[in-house]
């Protein structure tokens, strides 16, 4: 552990036992220490970075407010080559605002590309944890290889959060989180840690429930160690929600109070992640997909395939369905869909990512039935985008994924009906953080007959560990035996290469 992770290690857990990390520590006994929900940083640029936090000395307050009274508080933050903060790059002030559950997002300026910097904040008489970030390199540029972990699906009932802290160990340089960081759910008596209140549907419910999450301290340690790039998917509003489309019937709610749902989900979202302020939510919407440029190296086209897609084809679930193939039905919108293709056709980096939620290659059962809420269901949207790709020349597109719980690598196909098509692309899938549980370690690839482009599978918790140079992406599929149990080590269940101008799956 380098001496980095062991300071995030220490500062996290003190953080999550409630002491007051700062050098002024006793000095102001009587003022809680509001830094509970730790740090974070976010959406890197070349010379600038999100750094976020949230005050809250009693973050599980039911009234979402985290124990601070009304009223609006000043929040000083600094920017340092140093953990120590022996001089300063950057530094100033934000206000913390009661509206906004004393949340906050500050825009970290004037920094150099490509450079790692250290940054806390202090408020009311007390000082932060320290976090690490980066930003990206120049434009032009191709910097530094890039150690890029992804992750999703961190139900807190399921288990320990043991594989963000495996990860913050690794010392990425960046972290991508591509859905359902919280789940909306009451409390299940049986798990292995319990929600606190009922499903959740209120802002205050929205807000305690980020509390009871970022108040882990090994999703702390995640987010101190590096910047992160956030897209939600379903369950940061509710189960397999399609648009403005219920698509669960409990609790039961008007369409109003629907509408009310939706849009105290998506402020407690903006509010509880390291996102710049052109991300803040808007009524019962939020402006989430971008593309965040990683110099020459590689460009981020961060996707939002809940907010905009047409409802599941027929009824939702795995289904053999002929609307799924309707030219009409889309799972980004038309105005993302277009704005997807622009931006590829524009190849700033040598690697296209595409950062989204839901399982991009076809795959079918032997009777031909799929799941309608993953791009299978949205045949035609998937059929345009790879097409547009194709067309507009993009040497190395690559689709990350979440949702399903287990970890895949996939070819991708001109055309999945005939396995000797070209290759075109590729995707990696990571597992849950927790969701699902333990799993059973198999790593049998179900429906490969059907599916020969499917090439790997493992039912094991973890995240995906990528290294991006200029020639290769080096993908490690990290895996712990249990989330049951806290402290797991991580190992590699198997690593794949792919090769620059080469699409597809190489043995790593």
């Amino acid at each position: 552990m380098t001496r980095l992770s062991r300071r995030i290690f220490v500062l996290s857990g003190l953080v999550a036992a409630g002491v007051a990390v700062t050098p002024r520590q006793g000095a102001h006994a009587a003022v809680p220490y509001p830094f509970k929900l730790g740090v974070a940083s976010g959406d890197p640029t070349p010379d600038s970075v999100v750094l976020w936090t949230r005050l809250a000395p009693s973050p599980l307050n039911a009234d979402g407010q985290g124990g601070m009274a009304n009223a609006d508080v000043t929040v000083e933050w600094q920017v340092s080559t140093t953990d120590r903060f022996t001089s300063l790059v950057a530094s100033g002030s934000v206000v913390a605002r009661y509206a906004d559950a004393h949340s906050v997002h500050a825009i970290a300026g004037g920094l150099a590309a490509d450079s790692d910097y250290y940054y806390r904040f202090r408020a009311q008489g007390q000082i932060s944890p320290v976090g690490r970030t980066r930003t990206a390199p120049a434009p032009g540029s191709f910097g530094r290889d890039l150690v890029m972990a992804f992750a999703s699906c961190a139900h807190y009932e399921a288990g320990y959060y043991t594989a963000y802290r495996r990860m913050a160990e690794d010392n990425p340089g960046l972290i991508l989180h591509l859905g359902d960081y919280i789940y909306e759910g009451g409390v299940n008596t049986s798990a292995v840690r319990q929600h606190v209140g009922a499903e959740i549907v209120s802002l205050a419910d929205y807000r305690r429930r980020y509390a009871l999450y970022k108040s882990d301290p090994d999703l702390q340690a995640a987010h101190a160690a590096a910047p992160w790039l956030v897209v939600p998917d379903d369950h940061e509003v509710e189960n397999n929600y399609a648009n403005m489309v219920r698509n669960d019937s409990s609790p039961t709610l008007t369409a109003a109070q629907w509408t009310a749902r939706r849009a105290a989900a998506y402020k407690a979202y903006y509010e509880n992640m390291p996102l710049r302020p052109a991300s803040a939510a808007s009524g019962n919407s939020i402006p989430l997909y971008r593309r965040v440029r990683w110099g020459q190296l590689a460009t981020f086209h961060m996707l939002d395939t809940r907010q905009f897609r047409d409802d599941q084809a027929c009824g939702d679930g795995w289904k053999v369905c002929a609307d799924a193939d309707l030219a009409s039905r889309s799972l980004t919108g038309a105005t993302q869909e277009a704005w997807l293709l622009d931006g590829l056709a524009q190849r700033y980096g040598t690697w296209d990512i595409l950062g989204q939620q839901v399982f991009f290659a076809r795959q079918f059962d032997a009777a031909g039935a799929a799941s309608m809420d993953a791009w299978d269901g949205y045949r035609a949207s998937r059929s345009r985008i790879q097409t547009g790709w194709q067309q507009r020349g993009v040497r190395n597109p690559l689709v990350l994924t979440g949702d399903v719980h287990k970890s895949w690598a996939n070819d991708l196909k001109a055309d999945y009906a005939n396995p000797s098509s070209a290759t075109i692309g590729t995707e990696l899938v990571c597992t849950s953080i927790t969701s699902a549980g333990n799993g059973t370690g198999s790593t049998t690839i179900p429906n490969a007959a059907t599916n020969p482009h499917l090439r790997f599978h493992s039912d094991r918790r973890g995240y995906v560990r990528t290294t991006i140079s200029r020639s290769q992406v080096r993908a490690d599929f990290r895996a712990l035996n249990t989330v049951t149990e806290h402290g797991a080590a991580a190992s590699t269940v198997r690593s794949f290469v792919i090769l620059d101008g080469q699409p597809g799956l190489q043995a790593g």
